[in-house]
């Protein structure tokens, strides 16, 4: 009858009215939550069919609750290296677990990048999840858009030690210009006689013998950081020639021992270096001493394997790797005045250990070392969806895969409409409070309004009966 399906229809109107009470309840105990997105609650009729002509039977509503996961939150700075936003469409992938993770545990998705590093050196965010990531090798990124179990829980402590071999050695200093010509000068003979090379006079003196080599008018050490991370010394020895503006000029190790030149020993390289007229340094008329390097303004000096290659080549006990090193002369220069050895600049670093870690725009998760080395540990990946507001909302801020979410896809971030990712940084909640208090007072009312029925519902019941009496 009428009378019963209006009692209905208002119980319907408790039910609905209270499922919009929760999740606004749950918007507003989020509003702080980290790229929280605020629930919706959407009301519908519910007809019956109308089976006696002139009665009509209340069908009631029914409440259906959805997340506006697409929703985008404002971007707020933070103050840590490691939250990270998305401004866009992605998602930040995640597992529940960083050790032992194989393809059948569960991925899950969120855009709560509030992470941190925990004590086993993993990248997880606030609900202890892990980030995921294309690990980055030889500064290649294998990613694959179809296959999230390519991505690696990011762990930035497993990594060892930073080393990086020298490169490139840069020398500021200043030749006397009218330095005297040596006697031994016109027996030099580096080719020809290796005894009478400067290295050859270098390590005479180191083993406490006569000197049968040359003594070099000038010498300037510098140390170079190996493969390993072990340093070595080396110096580059001038001899002023007799021919105006010219240097004979050799490179070569100390001690003699570290490397295997072939000849006289510890040479490296040797060769002449010219300046011009106004003691700049002339790396046209330096073609001997550059050798392969012409026309670079740089020479650079290869020192091989020590088990293969030709010399010279590191010593065979040290067991280190192929190394080629440039030696910048461009602030070398012949003037007035004394031989003065002003800077050595190099851009090696021994071993050195994680201090820091952060996240650039591109994605890349790179940890910083105590020597001044960054390496790029992983790349973040995207996941995602045709309809994102299709994906099932999980414990932790995340969502979880769904039929209606539609099929996944793995990008980097910026691309293809992914995402981009804003260095510390966080995405705001959704959430606006003066909306979610509006609804309060509006879902109060409907929630009385619709007792009210039930109320009136059980006078009119009683009407009927009192009928009888």
């Amino acid at each position: 009858m009428s009378i019963n399906s209006a009692m209905l229809a208002g119980v319907s109107g408790l039910v609905a009215n209270s499922s919009a009470l929760a999740s606004i309840s749950d918007n507003i105990a989020n509003v702080n939550t980290v790229a929280y997105k605020r629930n919706q609650t959407n009301f519908s009729s519910v007809v019956t069919a109308q089976a006696v002509p002139g009665h009509y039977s209340a069908g009631g509503v029914q409440a259906l609750t959805r997340q506006l996961v697409s929703t985008q939150g404002l971007i707020q700075t933070a103050n840590s290296a490691t939250d990270i936003a998305i401004n866009g469409d992605g998602f930040f992938v995640v597992t529940t677990k960083g050790m032992g993770l194989t393809n059948s545990d569960q991925r899950l998705f969120t855009r709560s990048g509030s992470f941190s590093v925990d004590a086993n050196g993993y990248l997880v965010n606030d609900s202890k999840l892990y980030l995921q990531g294309w690990p980055v090798v030889n500064d290649i990124v294998d990613a694959d858009p179809s296959d999230l179990t390519a991505m690696q829980p990011i762990n930035v402590k497993a990594l060892g030690t930073a080393v990086a071999a020298t490169s490139v050695v840069e020398l500021n200093a200043n030749l006397y210009n009218s330095q005297a010509i040596s006697g031994a000068e016109a027996a030099y003979d580096p080719a020809g006689d290796p005894t009478t090379t400067m290295a050859q006079y270098a390590d005479d003196v180191a083993n406490g013998v006569s000197p049968t080599g040359t003594k070099p008018d000038f010498t300037m050490e510098m140390t170079i950081t190996d493969s390993a991370g072990g340093t070595h010394k080396v110096a580059l020895a001038m001899l002023k020639s007799d021919v105006p503006n010219e240097w004979h000029a050799e490179v070569y190790a100390i001690p003699a021992s570290d490397v295997d030149s072939g000849g006289a020993p510890g040479l490296i390289k040797s060769g002449k270096i010219m300046f011009t007229s106004e003691g700049k340094f002339d790396p046209a008329s330096s073609a001997d001493f550059f050798a392969s390097a012409a026309p670079s303004l740089k020479p650079t000096f290869q020192l091989g394997n020590s088990a293969t290659g030709t010399a010279p080549k590191w010593a065979t006990n040290l067991g280190l790797g192929d190394q080629s090193i440039t030696l910048d002369l461009s602030k070398v220069e012949q003037s007035a005045g004394s031989n003065q050895l002003k800077s050595v600049n190099s851009d090696g670093a021994g071993p050195g250990n994680v201090i820091a870690v952060q996240v650039d725009e591109e994605g890349f998760v790179s940890a910083i070392f105590d020597n001044k080395q960054v390496r790029k540990i992983a790349k973040i990946g995207l996941a995602t969806f045709p309809n994102p507001d299709g994906l099932k909302p999980s414990s932790g801020n995340t969502y979880s895969s769904a039929i209606a979410a539609g099929v996944m896809v793995a990008k980097a971030p910026g691309a293809a409409g992914s995402g981009k990712i804003s260095p510390s940084s966080l995405e705001a909640s959704t959430v606006d409070l003066s909306q979610e208090f509006t609804g309060l007072i509006t879902t109060q009312k409907a929630y009385s309004a619709s007792s009210k029925i039930i109320t009136t519902a059980d006078q009119m019941l009683d009407e009927l009966i009192q009928m009888k009496r």
